[in-house]
């Protein structure tokens, strides 16, 4: 598949159950947020597309033994895949197991256009808690914030608020980390006190109401660019302006 740029989703959801329906809802509400996709494919050891005739079937029947297997667009030079993992309890906030959905696209002006319907798509089809969309460099970036052990740094190399493991925060409502585009169920949302009209004008500005209630809200105009030293200060200001982030509030 190919290897250019890449944008990167994932929401965290309850874990799947069996009979469950979310993975076809999801395929679905990828096809209908983007005009022209077709999550028809699974792909083959070798990495090449595999036509699923059935696909909704096929679906079901992975979710009758709690999977959801990758699926994919068919098209090798424009990759689009989405799959579903389970984070176990003892890894996972509140000690609940999770369904991590994960989405990978490629970082072009067609996606970017389409990112806020695609996150909103998959998270409210997966009845997610939170979630996000980022480009390639978030995951080092996230590494870097995390706090492994009681001496870690106070900061992040970048300047940025070191965050707890997940399965130290208290519930699955609280969001890990801030992402480029971010997803927030009712719950997360109440979790951080969002929104705040005194406080929260700016990104209300750039956030829309979900049908469940929810927020897909923007931290910055353009993806995530760490190197930018305005988008790490956007960054900054939103950890500080959320302090339940990450589990910061419970220190």
């Amino acid at each position: 598949m190919t290897t250019r740029s890449r944008l990167h989703l994932t929401v965290y959801a309850p874990a799947m159950g069996q009979d469950d329906n979310r993975s076809v809802a999801v395929a679905r509400g990828m096809e209908l947020a983007l005009a022209g996709l077709s999550m028809a494919w699974r792909l083959s050891k070798e990495g090449h597309p595999i036509a699923l005739p059935q696909r909704d079937a096929w679906l079901a029947e992975a979710a009758t033994r709690r999977k959801f297997p990758m699926l994919c667009n068919g098209d090798e030079s424009y990759a689009i895949t989405v799959s579903g993992l389970e984070t176990p309890a003892s890894q996972a906030p509140g000690a609940r197991p999770l369904l991590d959905v994960h989405a990978s696209l490629p970082l072009d002006a067609r996606i970017i256009e389409h990112a806020v319907p695609l996150l909103m798509a998959i998270a409210e089809r997966a009845h997610a808690y939170w979630g996000h969309m980022s480009e390639d460099a978030f995951g080092l970036e996230i590494s870097e914030q995390l706090r492994r052990s009681a001496d870690a740094p106070n900061v992040s190399p970048r300047g940025l608020p070191m965050l707890e493991m997940p399965e130290h925060l208290r519930s699955p409502a609280i969001p890990h980390f801030l992402g480029w585009l971010n997803y927030w169920s009712e719950a997360a949302a109440q979790a951080i006190g969002f929104p705040d009209a005194a406080r929260d004008s700016e990104l209300l500005s750039r956030s829309r109401r979900t049908p469940s209630g929810g927020w897909v809200v923007q931290l910055t105009e353009a993806p995530l660019d760490y190197g930018n030293p305005e988008h790490i200060e956007a960054l900054r200001r939103a950890y500080e302006r959320f302090p339940a982030i990450g589990g910061r509030d419970s220190r």
